[in-house]
């Protein structure tokens, strides 16, 4: 029944904009907008997250709309281009944890008495317990848990935080992570860490870690586990000590207290699986008809997907308990409906154009522009054969003052005078250099691809479920997408190709608190061993060393590095101007790099 009255939906939302403009003359108009906007930010298709049915839905519409708009099929005689992504991990069961006290076993319940982490490696094993208080490694502070214990082999014990957790600046935060300290394990030599949460900074209800993947792989046959505190309590008891009294200690003296568990033996196997789904990016062609422009592309893009209603809580901004639907109106329905009144529009006049205009409905964005990394390592079309990508994301709250941000205008050495040119719109202009960003474009601008990306502001409602239709400013979101129109058409006509500027961006988003740059880009997505460069900045210590895109570190100074946490922890432990030789895999080959850190 609830496909019946979808399809009379379609029917109805398809035949209300079809019939309000001829085919040889549909302008963008707010009343189209609104049609668009509403139905894809419609409680009926659940936030749209990447593979779920709502995002296939919402897919179907596009593909609908770019059919009838007279785009083509470019991805293999399809509108779809379908990419692989981790959804969420699952714990098989081969997860188990025994501790033997003494004489005395006991047998533990998983997601009761402890959880697997989901960045745990799979892995069984029989070992001795180390305790290693906060499990922290950081000779920048003068300060190593690990000091005087032998831990190789062993499993460790360690609390979570820090000792100086009653301090919102404290230089401990950055080494406080469950990633952090499980690689420090790692270094260290030992099989595996436990975590268990103190009775400080506050005695809470010592809730285990809650089971999301964090978008890198797990720590290859490396334990990762949480146990509760009341089994912690029993495993020092019989060495006759006390969790809490070695906590204060620790937090008073600031210097580590650790030392073997002569009476406990632990068992354990863990095994995180990772689950695969797919999402689909919805891709259109317009041809052009200039015998030689014609085969220069221009991409015209923006994301369809949002957070759905739960799928995505490390996102939201919402706080609240009961799971919401997340519609998503500004982001990124507006953007999905800029691209298909521009893909009307073009359309009604595609005999006229000279250079080709590729369409794209990225899927994947939220979780770390998943689509737009994959079309751009698997392009049907030569990525030097496209001149612009333009992309729309969150158009729709322009503001009475008329601002409206437009990012990458540093990326083309044509593009300030053309965003000045087309402005009769009064808006006010903000125009940023840098092409990096969260958003789809940053994909383009890592292939050295001319970008420009439109966006009105965040705002209140900015990923929460109050990001509804009804609070979109239709007359400013026209405005917005006819001013994209005529930006895009001046770029089809024009006989001179856009040239690409490489633009000095500023500090690593990626590595918010470590002192040094090495100039990458990460390969989104990537999720093998290693991390994966998908570009470096122009002048960087990784540019100047040799790096090139496409190579895979492995190894930073002494550190073994399997994802992009590794990575930045390494980074975390030099200062502007170390020399650091820099170990990256290179077509099936190990290349040692010598890389001089700079200062952000």
């Amino acid at each position: 029944m609830k496909r019946f009255f979808y399809i009379i939906f379609l029917f109805v939302v398809s035949f209300s904009v079809n019939a309000q403009k001829t085919w040889k003359d549909p302008e963008i108009t707010s009343k189209d907008i609104k049609a668009h906007i509403f139905y894809l930010a419609s409680d009926d298709l659940k936030g749209r997250f990447t593979g779920t049915k709502e995002e296939l839905i919402a897919g179907d519409y596009i593909r609908d709309q770019f059919k009838s708009y007279g785009l083509l099929p470019l991805i293999n005689g399809s509108y779809f281009q379908s990419f692989p992504f981790i959804e969420k991990v699952e714990l098989t069961k081969d997860n188990s944890v025994s501790v033997r006290i003494n004489s005395k076993k006991k047998n533990l319940k998983v997601k009761q008495d402890f959880i697997t982490a989901p960045f745990s490696g799979k892995a069984s094993l029989s070992s001795p317990l180390v305790f290693v208080g906060y499990g922290i490694s950081a000779s920048k502070l003068n300060y190593d848990d690990y000091s005087g214990v032998d831990v190789t082999g062993k499993v460790v014990i360690a609390l979570r935080y820090h000792p100086e957790h009653d301090s919102s600046k404290s230089e401990f935060e950055r080494y406080s992570s469950y990633r952090q300290k499980a690689s420090a394990a790692r270094d260290k030599g030992a099989a595996g860490i436990i975590f268990v949460n103190g009775y400080l900074p506050k005695n809470d209800e010592d809730q285990l870690m809650e089971l999301r993947y964090d978008g890198a792989g797990s720590i290859k046959d490396f334990s990762v586990l949480q146990l509760k505190r009341n089994i912690i309590d029993d495993i020092l008891k019989a060495e006759g000590l006390s969790l809490l009294d070695i906590q204060k200690k620790i937090d008073s003296e600031k210097k580590p207290s650790s030392f073997l568990l002569n009476k406990t033996k632990v068992t354990l196997s863990t095994e995180a699986k990772e689950v695969e789904k797919v999402g689909r990016n919805v891709v259109g062609l317009l041809e052009g008809n200039d015998p030689v422009l014609k085969n220069e592309y221009i991409v015209i893009g923006a994301h369809y997907d949002h957070l759905g209603i739960d799928q995505l809580k490390t996102a939201s901004m919402y706080k609240g308990n009961d799971p919401q639907i997340h519609n998503g109106a500004d982001d990124n329905a507006s953007g999905t409906t800029g691209l298909l009144e521009l893909a009307e529009k073009f359309g009604a006049h595609k005999n006229e154009l000279k250079r080709s205009i590729i369409f794209i409905a990225f899927s994947g964005e939220e979780l770390g522009i998943l689509g737009s990394t994959y079309f751009t390592n698997n392009s049907p079309i030569a990525l030097d054969k496209i001149a612009a990508m333009l992309n729309m994301d969150m158009i729709g709250r322009l503001n009475a003052e008329k601002s409206l941000t437009v990012i990458g205008a540093g990326t083309s050495s044509i593009w300030k005078n053309l965003l000045n040119e087309k402005n009769k719109y009064d808006f006010k202009l903000s125009l940023n250099d840098g092409g990096s960003g969260g958003s789809d474009h940053q994909a383009f601008t890592n292939k050295n691809i001319p970008v420009l990306f439109f966006f009105t502001g965040t705002h209140t409602d900015y990923h929460k479920p109050t990001d509804d239709a009804e609070k979109i400013n239709l007359a400013g979101q026209t405005d917005v997408v006819n001013y994209v129109y005529s930006i895009t058409d001046a770029i089809q006509k024009s006989d001179n190709r856009p040239d690409f500027v490489k633009v000095e961006e500023p500090a690593q988003r990626n590595v918010p608190r470590s002192r040094v740059t090495v100039g990458t880009v990460p390969e989104f997505g990537y999720n093998g061993n290693g991390y994966k460069v998908s570009g470096v900045t122009e002048g960087g210590p990784a540019a100047k060393g040799g790096m090139i895109a496409g190579d895979i570190i492995i190894k930073f100074g002494s550190k073994t590095v399997n994802n992009i946490y590794d990575f930045m922890y390494a980074m975390g432990e030099y200062s502007p101007g170390d020399k650091v030789d820099v170990v990256v895999q290179r077509d099936g080959k190990e290349v040692t790099l010598n890389l001089e850190l700079t200062t952000k």
